[in-house]
């Protein structure tokens, strides 16, 4: 189970890495605000996927 999540956790690091700079000229055309509602939505998003890998409620 370990090295499964530990597979998909570096998978949304590749991911993430290849798209940072157009993510952060985006959040900064959109205005700041738009972009800490959105940030902290992709966090949530993360967080919840996580939990139901490990089964935590």
């Amino acid at each position: 189970m370990k090295t499964k999540i530990t597979k998909i956790l570096l998978l949304f690091t590749i991911l993430i890495s290849f798209t940072s700079c157009e993510v952060i000229g985006g959040i900064f055309k959109a205005g700041m605000g738009v972009g800490i509602i959105i940030v902290v939505a992709i966090v949530a998003l993360i967080l919840f996927v996580i939990s139901k890998l490990t089964g935590k409620k």
